[in-house]
């Protein structure tokens, strides 16, 4: 029985490895989609080509995003803002977004 247990927990800790590796993949992908906004103008088209490509669909998929018409409208809206994932994954860009949502409401 405890090597049941072990062998099931070393498989879920694998799998959510595998994940957080398809998760790092859509973030290159939006960033790559970003640049291309910034220099061709093209970004959103991008993205939603790659997500709706069977590749994309695919890493969505493993990286644990049903990959959707809402996914692929909010990835492209993503890319429209042209905030790099770092910058957004921040903690300064977020009580920067507080802050500023903040100020909106208080106005």
């Amino acid at each position: 029985m405890r090597d049941f247990v072990d062998g099931t927990a070393f498989n879920n800790e694998q799998g959510n490895r595998a994940r957080k590796l398809f998760a790092a993949v859509v973030l290159a992908a939006l960033d790559d989609a970003i640049a291309d906004d910034k220099k061709y103008g093209n970004g959103p088209e991008q993205i939603a080509r790659w997500a709706r490509s069977r590749d994309g669909r695919e890493v969505l998929t493993c990286a644990g995003i049903d990959p959707n018409e809402r996914v692929v409208s909010g990835l492209m809206e993503f890319v429209g803002k042209g905030v790099r994932t770092s910058v957004a994954l921040s903690r300064e860009e977020s009580e920067r977004r507080h802050a500023a949502e903040a100020q909106a409401e208080a106005a």
